[in-house]
């Protein structure tokens, strides 16, 4: 990727869903992306893209075309048989026929591998405006509050309330690792996944630095005497949100 783009960054943390099975191309792209205000849940395939969209807050995908099981291609033509979320095709394959049938499929733009972060950042703030100029009624909705066992999330002033409605501080990395946990509830994640989509915001990230971090968040959403704890340790393999989440 090339160097820093100079340009303003978003005016709220819009957020993008990166769909690449290439992890080194994932984290390469989630991270400038996250370092130019946006916030970005990867994901390896189609099946894991299909759990995430239901529960809405997609601003705009990045769909790679070569993945596993179904194609990128195919995911686009399923994705506008159901909504209109913006969608930006990322792709090695660069022909003119390439392009074309993407774009005639329903992407929005297509970017050929290799790009420049500049590119992609330019290229990703036209959709965005597209999409804001002509919105549709069917249009992805931003979920505005997440609940969870009693808890609650104000995603716009990034307040925690406990089950009693008193407030919670949370510090930037504890928000955002939280965020990680409510984005996939029931999902095991191990530390390099919770590194990955965290944001880069712990200061020396380790397999430690995330056990600290875990730790911290977990006392602070600590439950009654005898209840099971909402964050639980998977041994061997991570962590998992052991709550439903619930979209407001």
């Amino acid at each position: 990727m090339d160097c820093i783009d100079g340009a303003s960054p978003p005016s709220r943390e819009t957020h993008i869903l990166l769909v690449e099975d290439d992890d080194g191309m994932r984290m390469l792209v989630g991270r400038a992306l996250r370092e130019s205000g946006y916030r970005v849940t990867g994901c390896r395939s189609g099946a894991e893209m299909w759990r995430l969209l239901p529960g809405g807050g997609v601003d705009l995908i990045l769909l790679d075309v070569m993945l596993p099981g179904t194609s990128g291609l195919d995911l686009l033509r399923a994705i506008r048989a159901k909504g209109t979320v913006p969608v930006i095709i990322l792709s090695a394959r660069a022909e003119e026929a390439d392009r074309v049938l993407g774009l005639e499929l329903g992407a929005d733009d297509y970017v050929g591998k290799p790009f420049g972060r500049p590119e992609l950042l330019a290229r990703i703030r036209a959709v965005l405006r597209r999409a804001a100029v002509a919105p549709t009624p069917t249009a992805t909705a931003w979920p505005e509050t997440l609940a969870f066992s009693g808890w609650r999330l104000d995603l716009r002033s990034r307040a925690l309330t406990d089950p009693q409605g008193a407030a919670v501080d949370l510090s930037g990395a504890e928000y955002d690792l939280l965020l990680v946990f409510l984005e996939h509830p029931g999902r095991v994640l191990g530390r390099e996944q919770i590194l990955e989509m965290s944001r880069g915001r712990l200061a020396a990230p380790s397999d430690r630095s995330v056990d600290t971090l875990v730790s911290r968040l977990g006392r602070k959403l600590e439950p009654p005497e005898g209840a099971t704890p909402l964050v639980k340790t998977v041994r061997g393999s991570g962590y998992i949100l052991g709550a439903k989440v619930d979209r407001a």
